[in-house]
């Protein structure tokens, strides 16, 4: 699980899962290196992850003041708990609806929370966040954000993509992977995350990217890419042309019980 320094003020943590007929999924959690230092999502919250150590590599878990949830997906919230513990003056952004889909498993405390909707900004010292609903997301509580000072982009599951093996899923620039690949990739991902895109009015669709063009980051940090410097528009025009695309359809129980056959030792041969 690499750390890498994409920009003098963002690191990103970088993870990721096989998805079996899927690839290699990236899970990034992200440090925005503010005069009040941002952690945006912390990581997965598996058994062999621990994700303050990582965080740890950036800067010192004492010294965050947000926690920007982008989303209470679990993928998104591993550490979270871990982390308003050894943050004690840290407060987590997230939306009404976040907050309490998030109390479905374990509440937030109340006097922790700063809830914050698309649109709406938050001041971290030096510079302001200005919250975004992206164009594609799985929840509804989904809220990335601008960094009005560099217009970096944090896209949450938006402009995600699984790569072929884990070294591209955690490696520090997605250009290390072909551009037709890539697009194929984000168009899988669109099918699988935001399988609601095969309903949209192709238009109205390619009209919800107007903020995302008009603000042209220079760079999109995406809970599921690596870190895409100075490719936006090219990447917007790929998410704008899924709209009327067919969902993923995952492997069905024939298809696990299969697997489960394939992964069983052979049977020994009877003694005589």
């Amino acid at each position: 699980m690499p750390v890498h320094r994409v920009r003098p003020d963002v690191s990103v943590l970088s993870d990721s899962l096989e998805v079996p007929g899927i690839g290699h999924l990236p899970v990034n959690a992200f440090v925005l290196h503010a005069a009040e230092p941002v952690v945006v999502d912390t990581g997965l919250g598996l058994p062999d992850r621990d994700f303050l150590a990582l965080l740890g590599q950036a800067l010192d878990p004492a010294d965050v003041r947000w926690i920007w949830l982008t989303h209470p997906d679990r993928d998104h919230t591993g550490g979270i708990f871990a982390l308003l513990e050894a943050a004690p003056r840290a407060r987590v952004v997230t939306t009404f609806m976040g907050a309490g889909i998030m109390s479905c498993e374990r509440p937030l405390p109340m006097d922790r929370l700063f809830l914050l909707n698309p649109g709406q900004t938050l001041d971290v010292g030096d510079r302001t966040l200005t919250g975004f609903r992206p164009p594609l997301f799985d929840n509804p509580a989904t809220v990335g954000f601008f960094d009005d000072a560099t217009g970096v982009c944090f896209s949450s599951d938006c402009f995600g993509g699984p790569m072929p093996t884990a070294e591209l899923a955690e490696g520090e620039d997605v250009r290390a992977l072909d551009a037709a690949s890539v697009r194929e990739a984000q168009l899988l991902w669109a099918s699988v995350d935001s399988p609601w895109v095969q309903q949209v009015d192709p238009m109205a669709f390619a009209g919800s990217f107007g903020e995302l063009r008009a603000r042209a980051p220079e760079l999109v940090l995406s809970t599921h890419l690596p870190a895409a410097p100075a490719i936006t528009g090219p990447m917007i025009d790929t998410l704008a042309s899924a709209a009327g695309q067919a969902p993923f359809v995952g492997p069905d129980q024939a298809a696990l019980e299969a697997m489960l056959a394939g992964f069983e030792p052979p049977t020994a041969p009877a003694a005589a």
